[in-house]
């Protein structure tokens, strides 16, 4: 192991097996790694910094994951924002390195990612001076088909590498076709598309249940060369640098000058 730690969280929960490959991955890059996760499903929530329960005392759990019992893993009654913010000022122990969101059952592309806990998660880490990075898998809504996770674990540690040489605070999105590793294109560099597409959860209060959904804007008819939507739809994995909130210093901070 080396000294560089990195916090592992998602917005699947817990028990998701993304969250272990992601894990995994980063053990694989010879990073000391941390889980601290929701103890419940949290997609859709952005990077609220809302607790499960009390907003003022949030429940921990020790949890140990199989083959991944070396690892220090913590399940929390809180969205994946609030756990990020919590890492990032030293929650868990010594503030991580890098902060690793995911790997999200589900792409998160387009501007929509706005919307994403994964994502959220990630930009919460950024803001605060900690290198991140969100990791996604291709799989729509679909829950029967064959989930390549080792596939997005790999082109996550490839991204990791990239991202320790870049500065603290950058963002990384990252997306992975939903195929075996041995047919894996090359990682490529994208830009955010305006339409895209982000896993959600939709609480039918009514019926006490919930239901699955995307948050979609625009179709597959309006792919934009180049962007996320694009390429991952072509076979390739993206990745994406992400810029959390600031100021814009353009043409309206002019404009308000003006008046």
């Amino acid at each position: 192991m080396t000294d560089i730690c990195a916090l592992i969280t998602n917005d699947d929960g817990i028990d998701s097996p993304g969250l272990a490959a992601l894990a995994r991955g980063a053990i694989d890059g010879n990073l000391e790694a941390m889980i601290a996760a929701p103890a419940a499903e949290s997609s859709g929530t952005s990077a609220g910094l809302t607790a499960a329960e009390d907003h003022r005392r949030i429940a921990m759990e020790r949890r140990e994951l199989p083959a991944l019992t070396d690892v220090p893993t913590y399940a929390v009654a809180a969205h994946p924002g609030l756990i990020a913010f919590i890492a990032v000022q030293g929650g868990f122990g010594p503030t991580p390195d890098l902060l690793l969101s995911g790997i999200n059952r589900g792409a998160n592309i387009g501007r929509v990612v706005l919307h994403s806990g994964t994502v959220g998660a990630a930009l919460t880490a950024g803001i605060n001076g900690v290198r991140a990075m969100a990791v996604s898998l291709d799989v729509g809504l679909e829950r029967d088909i064959e989930h390549h996770w080792e596939s997005a674990a790999e082109v996550a540690r490839q991204a990791m590498d990239l991202l320790l040489d870049l500065e603290p605070g950058t963002v990384l999105n990252v997306n992975v076709p939903n195929v075996p590793q041995d047919r894996l294109r090359p990682l490529r560099r994208a830009r955010l598309a305006r339409a895209g597409s982000v896993q959600s959860r939709v609480r039918q209060l009514d019926e006490g249940g919930i239901e699955v959904m995307t948050v979609n804007t625009g179709g597959d008819d309006q792919q934009e060369p180049g962007s996320d939507v694009a390429l991952l739809a072509a076979g390739y994995p993206t990745v994406t640098p992400l810029r959390a909130v600031e100021e814009d210093t353009g043409e309206v901070l002019a404009a308000l000058r003006a008046s």
